[in-house]
């Protein structure tokens, strides 16, 4: 079994469900929504990514071998359950606003429609891919906004929640508008840039600092970056800067230093006096080390030059804001609206449509939550992309991803592209006739 493909990475309740509606032969449509109920702290919009994943999932699902034999043996479902899995497939509907696309509670990021075993089923798996990325791309838009014109590098992946995760998230954040990843696999697998310098094990494991240096640009020659704060920073900024024209006669160069320790905002400005003096201006200053968009809004505030940033574990993990309230409900079944009811959790019933807004710069300016098909102005968010159980459309590039995420980014209110929570949040409302909807689905429930 593949734990990333296979139907059986579900919760146990999903299969009993599946079971049960398959004794019941209840497998008439059933329209499930996924959204986010509230906003994480600290955040002022989401922004949407894992489509690609989700529709390959759905795709591609189906119980294979060794899943059957384990469904019959499990001695949770009597065993003539296997042969019905054997024959399932997913073959209903997906709209859904397209990766990159910025969005704000309440508002449907995805919709199913179909048979209601197979919406049922792969309720789990939606979540876990869509939370995720969305929540790693939203951490990532925060760190574009912190700093403008700057190269950002996802570095994560020794710190990121296992394989599957670190992959996502260099995805994820090049979707939000980073220039690219240390992860090499994400190069084959998405086509994303990948960067990398050295570590100070290659400098330890020399007897003299600039001989490390000088091996590691003459097998560079083309130019790199170097680590230079694994003895004396400004020390080694002195001795390359003394280095600089002699090494360019001998075709050896570099167009970068990192700076991975101690107070990068005044090591920064002194290594880049320095280089300056040296007559090394195109020599480019890139900082890593437990860094996020607060510690790098706050360097740029100040006016620390550094050109670009490697954000590792922050952003994998999303540390501030590591999980999502997000939710995936029965909306509509055997064309009925459904809605529940819970003290705080409830939704609002029958497939929806958010329409955007924008002022009269362009910007955002509200979003209204509709009946599908009820008569009202706005861009339509949703978007049909999948129909019986196959993409209607080839798969969108990362590039139009990442095209789309700077627009997005750059319509955005002001006051939402703080690091902290705006005053004034952006507003959602609620059409009349989705409250219409409501009102009728309660008095009908009495």
């Amino acid at each position: 079994m593949n734990p990333l493909t296979s139907p059986l990475l579900t919760d146990l309740y999903q299969l009993t469900m599946l079971h049960a509606y398959h004794v019941q032969k209840m497998e008439d449509t059933a329209v499930f929504e996924l959204f986010v109920r509230r906003l994480p702290p600290h955040r002022n919009f989401m922004m949407a990514a894992g489509l690609q994943q989700a529709l390959d999932f759905l795709e591609d699902m189906r119980f294979g071998a060794d899943e059957l034999a384990w469904v019959g043996e499990c001695g949770l479902f009597p065993r003539g359950f296997a042969h019905y899995l054997a024959d399932l497939r997913y073959t209903g509907d997906v709209d859904a606003m397209p990766e990159g696309t910025i969005f704000f509670p309440d508002e449907p990021i995805l919709r199913v429609a179909a048979p209601l075993p197979q919406a049922q089923l792969v309720e789990s798996r939606l979540l876990n891919l869509i939370n995720f990325e969305s929540m790693v791309a939203t951490k990532a838009a925060r760190s574009v906004l912190a700093a403008p014109g700057k190269q950002l590098v996802e570095f994560g992946l020794r710190r990121a929640h296992g394989a599957e995760a670190a992959m996502l998230a260099a995805r994820a954040s090049r979707i939000a508008g980073f220039a690219g990843t240390s992860n090499v696999l994400a190069a084959p697998c998405y086509g994303i840039p990948v960067f990398g310098t050295m570590a100070h094990s290659f400098i330890e494991a020399h007897d003299d600092e600039m001989a490390a240096f000088e091996h590691f640009a003459g097998a560079y020659p083309r130019g790199t970056v170097l680590l230079i704060d694994t003895y004396d920073t400004e020390s080694a900024a002195r001795r390359l800067a003394a280095q600089g024209a002699e090494w360019q006669r001998r075709g050896l160069r570099f167009g970068g230093v990192r700076l991975d320790s101690g107070d990068l905002g005044a090591l920064s400005t002194s290594v880049r006096r320095i280089l300056d003096d040296g007559g090394l201006r195109h020599v480019i200053i890139f900082a890593s080390g437990n860094l996020d968009e607060y510690r790098i809004a706050a360097l740029l505030g100040a006016g620390a030059p550094i050109d670009g940033f490697g954000i590792g574990t922050s952003l994998v993990a999303s540390s501030d804001a590591p999980s999502l309230d997000a939710v995936y409900k029965l909306q509509e079944y055997a064309g009925k609206p459904r809605r529940k009811r819970s003290v705080g959790k409830a939704t609002w019933p029958g497939r929806k449509q958010v329409l955007r807004h924008y002022d009269a710069q362009g910007r955002f300016h509200h979003d209204d939550i509709a009946v599908e098909g009820e008569p009202a102005a706005g861009e339509p968010l949703l978007a049909p992309v999948m129909r019986g159980g196959k993409r209607i459309a080839a798969q969108e590039t990362l590039e139009a991803m990442c095209s789309r995420a700077a627009r997005q980014l750059g319509l955005l209110p002001e006051r939402l592209k703080s690091l902290e929570p705006a005053g004034d949040p952006y507003p959602v409302a609620i059409s009349p006739g989705l409250r219409a909807l409501a009102a009728a689905v309660d008095e009908a429930g009495r």
